[in-house]
């Protein structure tokens, strides 16, 4: 299962219901950290997303993006952390991103590594990996997407009793793509199981106008979460600001054929009635909502 934990929504400074960006997800066993506004730390405690992440993911060097990291670090380092971490983020912002992990703290208790990723750039895990790409918002920003490797294909049971194989671990093998023997037959993997199927796919945006190259890297995907600082009311403003609104945020999902999108990175003006938002965006791209701090959304395997 993939978990995405909106931690913060709003543009720029914190209202009384919504903090600056953040968003942890978890996928399986890792658990990673997209953007840390200020206050990111309690808004961890406060909806239970826990600090086992060892991977920050800043998407530019904009105060309600980065300024989190000092608390964030004192904090992990008065619990007692000691595994290394490592925080990304456009090349451009490095010495910006290494001045904040040393700021108030006089000796961390872990090892903090900054890394500079520029468009194009791969990060892998065990499974999957995160993929660095170039939005458009005046500054150096960066995208980025989480993608799993191929899935293995669907293994028929049926057709591999009919084949007179035992149940167990030669089932395994054949589902891992190993030819067996039977009987002193061979019986090969495309007889049992089917053609791979792709994983899931979640693309965030940051702050961004709408980008040709989100629409590349989101296609297809399982969720989309797109800057929609504005409403249409404020196009001017938005094209001003290098930032997206809900009907341009949606355009961009329905080109790229997303299962969902979520809209984040809402101005003050909407923080308390962000219906507008959402309906602008669902008058074009039905599958939309707009996130509040602390929603959790949820990504099975596809079928």
């Amino acid at each position: 299962m993939i978990r995405v934990r909106f931690l913060g929504t709003a543009a720029s400074r914190p209202t009384v219901g919504r903090n600056v960006s953040g968003i942890a997800v978890q996928r399986e066993g890792d658990s990673i950290l997209l953007d840390c506004g200020e206050g990111t730390q309690r808004q961890i405690m406060r909806f239970g997303s826990g600090f086992s992440f060892s991977h920050i993911f800043i998407t530019h060097g904009h105060a309600d993006h980065f300024l989190g990291l000092p608390g964030l670090l004192r904090t992990m380092g008065l619990q007692g952390r000691e595994e290394p971490m490592t925080i990304h983020g456009p090349g451009a912002t490095v010495e910006l991103l290494r001045t904040a992990v040393r700021m108030g703290i006089e000796r961390l208790a872990f090892p903090v590594e900054v890394r500079g990723l520029r468009h194009g750039d791969r990060i892998g895990f065990d499974g999957w990996a995160m993929h660095a790409y170039d939005v458009d918002h005046g500054v150096p920003a960066l995208g980025y997407a989480l993608v799993e490797e191929l899935r293995l294909g669907r293994f028929d049971v049926e057709m591999a009793r009919r084949l007179g194989v035992p149940e167990g671990p030669l089932f395994g093998r054949l589902h891992r793509g190993e030819a067996v023997e039977v009987d002193g037959r061979t019986i090969t993997p495309d007889e049992v199981v089917g053609p791979r199927r792709p994983g899931r796919k979640v693309v965030y945006t940051g702050d961004t106008r709408p980008a040709r190259t989100t629409a590349e890297m989101a296609m297809g995907a399982d969720l989309l979460i797109h800057d929609a600082t504005f409403g249409q009311e404020e196009k001017k403003r938005a094209w001003e600001t290098r930032h997206s609104t809900a009907a341009e945020a949606a355009q961009v999902a329905a080109r790229a054929k997303v299962k969902r999108l979520v809209l984040t990175h809402l101005s003050a003006r909407y923080a308390d009635s962000p219906k507008v938002l959402e309906e602008q965006a669902r008058a074009i791209f039905p599958a939309s909502v707009v996130a509040r701090d602390g929603l959790e959304i949820e990504i099975g395997y596809r079928a």
